[in-house]
């Protein structure tokens, strides 16, 4: 027998359900390490960071809390915010102070229709459905240039100027990505989304690297859409879809949309990848902090589980991520569903469910 891959795992549950979602998918993993016959292991070590030591320290992470991550395999995150500390400051002191200086461009938020969860998108009843959105994750609307000036003129003259970038080789490597991503999929097609027909700079640079990379992909059919008529597409005409690729705002709130379709956001899974592995990716659920529900263990886990699984797949793991991923279907099509989905099951039972799962797609993968 080989030796034991262990895998260092920093996990960040922040604020809100995250503390939840992190501890179920915590659980799933090391339930799918015990099953492994020593193949593979997790570390695991917890960071308090997030609105609760922001009130208590002033930050929202240690200081050197990049140094002391960088030497992790990857990152493991639940949610941040919460009520004492501006949604701005929570965000860039902790999510996107992490994904913006370990580099982690490439964004990827699978929408996917699972079974036994009733999705408000009557074409799903009937039609096979599944798409990947593509966010770029480094620059566009939100790499954080601009500013609030005149504020000295008195009551009214204040102006404030968020600027976003677009650089060619930002472009380029994300929209690489989507195509690479799109050669591994069944449907092989790549749908760009820009505004450029409004916004003429940046977002008209993003249509032209996009018709530039797609030459080199001859085998992957392209189509380049207006936001808006790209959000329509998620509706009326989703069977098109195989891979989305878009700017920081524009993929993240069509993710967004997705997986509202999907059935609720707790299903949603992400990862913040660092493809050239200088730094660690980090692997965390769509929805937010979930202030009313907070604490009360009856959130839907299987946006972090699933989030997890993504991880899995970064680390070669790739038939144990499909397991998981047949994990998650198995529990929810036995009715295993949290009330945001219509159903009546706890966290931990959820949970449990597709622990139970794995040992039954352990022989079928």
């Amino acid at each position: 027998m080989g030796s034991t891959r262990t895998f260092k795992i920093a996990s960040i549950p922040a604020d809100g359900v995250g503390k939840e979602v992190v501890a179920a998918g915590r659980r799933v993993l090391d339930a799918m390490a015990g099953q492994s016959a020593g193949k593979f292991a997790f570390e695991w070590t917890e960071f308090p960071w997030g609105c609760e030591y922001y009130a208590e320290h002033g930050v929202m992470m240690d200081p050197a809390g990049l140094d002391t991550l960088k030497d992790f395999d990857s990152i493991y995150f639940g949610a941040v915010g919460w009520e004492n500390v501006p949604d701005h400051i929570s965000l860039w002191g902790l999510r996107l102070n992490i994904t913006q200086n370990f580099d982690q461009w490439a964004n990827i938020r699978p929408v996917k229709f699972l079974p036994g969860v009733t999705s408000p998108l009557r074409k799903a009843d009937d039609t096979e459905l599944d798409w990947i959105v593509v966010r770029e994750n480094s620059e566009g609307e939100y790499a954080g240039l601009g500013g609030r000036n005149l504020s000295g003129r008195g009551p009214g003259n204040e102006i404030a100027l968020q600027t976003a970038l677009f650089s060619d080789k930002g472009c380029e490597r994300i929209i690489r990505f989507a195509f690479d991503l799109a050669r591994t999929r069944t449907v092989k097609k790549v749908s760009s989304v820009t505004k450029s027909n409004a916004q003429q700079y940046g977002m008209v640079l993003w249509d032209e690297v996009f018709q530039r990379v797609a030459l080199d992909y001859p085998d992957v059919r392209t189509e380049s859409v207006l936001v808006d008529a790209m959000s329509a597409k998620f509706i009326l005409n989703p069977e098109d879809l195989s891979v989305v690729v878009a700017s920081n705002l524009n993929a993240d709130i069509l993710s967004d949309l997705g997986s509202a379709l999907s059935g609720s956001l707790g299903l949603a899974a992400s990862a913040n990848l660092n493809p050239e592995r200088r730094f660690p990716s980090m692997f965390e659920p769509v929805h937010g902090t979930a202030p009313d529900i907070a604490g009360k263990g009856i959130c839907n886990p299987i946006g972090a589980i699933a989030s997890a699984a993504l991880m899995l797949e970064h680390f070669g793991l790739d038939d144990e991520a499909r397991r998981l991923e047949a994990a998650i279907e198995a529990a929810t099509a036995a009715g295993r569903l949290t009330a945001d989905i219509g159903g009546t099951s706890v966290t931990s039972e959820v949970t449990e469910a597709i622990v139970e799962a794995l040992s039954s797609t352990l022989a079928a993968v």
